[in-house]
């Protein structure tokens, strides 16, 4: 019997099966976000998915990290699972997806735009059959088309939440009638609500609702403008048709009504930098590689697009006053939870991330700072700060590898020379030959 245990723990080595043999990584500078910005002089050791304490067990592999940074594994808070494949015959674009999240270091992705498959999906990712992040996942979204009556409105929540998914996905378009109801019936079945602010219920109503995340700072602009500003207006990304019209003063309250609520933001802040930037720019960035054909020209023809609603000027006020928004929601303690929308408008998943942690240290955030938003600060939201999100035992043994200090620059989260997720170790020879693959096939 021993000998056989040995024989598995060697197989599991080799194919980087969690569960089997301890890993130790040793001469790490470790930011365990527990322990405020210092770096610990730790051994980790590694076992069955998760921190331990104790000495490693025979057999251990042992990977010398030669004095590289350690962090936590990052979230992506605003997630988006495809479903079916892209290019037919071509690549399992659902597979590439979940690798790039994890090959740029996101062990734990929320996704927001639900689907029955993803049920199944979260369980094999969580039992190591998909290699991927964990999943969190909202069910098919509520929406003007999707919700049209209270009755329909209500069943749907009830089926979400009967079938097991974690949290209900709001779309534009709810009337304000079915929007009570659902938020309701949520309520009453203990499911939370979140994603975008139905525009004809607002910002404070929803809020008071229950709505627990808001999404890309969805009707926060409309909050901060007179009432007369909302009619007969031509609405563009996430009010930024209103922002010579916004009363500064207003902003106080909304905070302190976010706060009163409980709700957390989600900025994907990179996404409307995205819609507000550089085709070109855009086109030019390294991960270009890593999106299909189609979306590439879907990418390009949306911000082309979007050109007529910004100019210079207008897309430099409207992203000042949203990275304001970022940091007097942060300063005040309301939570602010990385997640950059992807894949969508040029956000390349995992990639975006990196983007989104600099849009955070933009905003005023530390390196530090911004680091928690997508570690320590969504663990605590979700009441799961003992499971993940930070480096302790106990926690998920999810963390990213880097060669160069991340406190010293945001831009060092990309210096990745491993990741691992949930237990296994994908240095960057491995992590290098996938995305090799992913770019060839994507030519």
């Amino acid at each position: 019997m021993k000998r056989l245990i040995g024989l598995l723990a060697a197989l599991a080595v080799a194919l980087g099966v969690p569960g089997l043999a301890d890993t130790v990584l040793r001469n790490g500078r470790v930011l365990t976000m527990l322990d405020g910005p210092e770096y610990r002089q730790v051994d980790l050791v590694v076992r069955d998915g998760k921190f331990v304490d104790d000495a490693p067990g025979e057999g251990a592999t042992v990977v010398d990290l030669g004095g590289r940074f350690v962090i936590p594994g990052l979230t992506e808070m605003h997630a988006h699972v495809p479903v079916r494949r892209f290019d037919a015959g071509a690549s399992d674009y659902r597979a590439d997806v979940l690798f790039l999240w994890v090959a740029n270091g996101v062990t734990l992705a929320r996704g927001m735009m639900g689907h029955p498959s993803h049920l199944e999906l979260r369980g094999a990712l969580a039992d190591d059959e998909v290699l991927g992040p964990t999943l969190m996942i909202s069910g098919p979204s509520f929406s003007g088309g999707s919700a049209r009556t209270l009755d329909a409105a209500m069943r749907r929540v009830r089926d979400q939440k009967a079938a097991g998914y974690d949290l209900l996905k709001i779309h534009p378009g709810l009337s304000p009638a079915v929007f009570r109801a659902v938020a309701r019936t949520a309520n009453a079945e203990g499911i939370r609500f979140a994603g975008h602010v139905t525009g004809d219920v607002g910002l404070l109503a929803s809020l008071e609702a229950g709505q627990h995340t808001i999404d890309h700072l969805d009707g926060f602009i409309e909050t901060l403008v007179a009432r007369e500003h909302l009619a007969n207006r031509n609405p563009t990304w996430f009010g930024a048709d209103l922002v010579a019209s916004v009363d500064e003063t207003r902003i106080e309250s909304l905070v302190e009504a976010l706060k009163a609520a409980g709700a957390a933001v989600v900025p994907t802040e990179t996404l409307l930098e995205n819609v507000a930037g550089s085709l070109e720019e855009l086109q030019a960035r390294a991960e270009y590689a890593y999106l299909p054909p189609n979306l590439r020209r879907g990418y390009s023809e949306a911000v082309a697009g979007s050109a007529n609603a910004f100019t210079p000027a207008t897309a430099a006020a409207f992203l000042a006053l949203r990275k304001r928004l970022i940091a007097e929601c942060y300063r005040a303690g309301v939570p602010v939870l990385l997640g950059s929308d992807s894949p969508q408008i040029f956000n390349v998943p995992g990639f975006s991330i990196h983007w989104e942690l600099a849009a955070m240290a933009e905003a005023g955030l530390t390196p530090f700072e911004a680091l928690s938003t997508g570690t320590t600060a969504p663990a605590r939201f979700y009441g799961q700060g003992d499971r993940w999100g930070s480096i302790a035992p106990g926690r998920a043994a999810d963390l990213i590898v880097l060669r160069e200090d991340p406190l010293a620059d945001i831009a060092n989260t990309r210096s990745i020379d491993a990741v691992m997720v949930r237990g296994r170790y994908l240095p960057r020879d491995e992590l290098d030959s996938r995305l090799a693959d992913i770019r060839e096939r994507y030519r």
